[in-house]
């Protein structure tokens, strides 16, 4: 076991940046998997949430493939900072969105307004359009008393984490210093 530790800190980036993709890519996966095999409508708050691993996924197999091929420590190490950056701010986002579903706050008024009323008539066509008939503040799914928006802050913290690791390991690595 120790071994296998000792190999994954000795490339701490390539294991970071394979942990996040594969880790997001199921993520997304699992989101689809919802929204068209079991036929769970996304809210707005959820597709938003979504765009983190949108962004994060290609961003580590540009890293992983980088470590490959020999690119700069230093531009690896952005890459793994900006990921741990991407992936905590969509883990405050799911934060978010759980605490509107549990009726902590309130949510965005496009997704947790009154629909009953579309305003003035000469605006009626505009409310319509933007208006979300999936609800952000309803719990559509729920598993061990976690939502699915719960779900995505706890994979977006961790593998902000496992992004962090990888920058701050690899930085701490001789030779780091110098971008080699």
């Amino acid at each position: 076991m120790s071994t296998t530790f000792a190999e994954l800190r000795s490339t701490p980036i390539a294991t970071a940046a394979v942990i996040v993709a594969a880790g997001g890519a199921a993520t997304i996966l699992g989101a689809y998997f919802f929204q068209y095999v079991i036929g769970l409508k996304p809210c707005p708050l959820c597709l938003e949430q979504r765009f983190a691993y949108y962004f994060a996924i290609p961003l580590a197999l540009m890293a992983l493939l980088g470590a490959s091929f020999g690119a700069s420590r230093r531009v690896l190490i952005g890459a793994l900072v900006v990921i741990a950056a991407i992936m905590l701010w969509n883990a405050g986002l799911g934060g978010y969105h759980a605490g509107v579903e549990w009726k902590w706050w309130e949510g965005p008024r496009d997704c947790t307004g009154d629909i009953s009323s579309f305003g003035n008539a000469g605006d009626l066509l505009r409310q319509m359009q933007t208006t979300s008939l999936v609800r952000c503040d309803e719990i559509p799914w729920s598993f061990l008393g976690l939502s699915l928006a719960g779900y995505n802050a706890l994979i977006s913290l961790v593998l902000a984490i496992v992004a962090g690791w990888g920058a701050l390991t690899a930085f701490r690595q001789p030779g780091a210093a110098e971008g080699a």
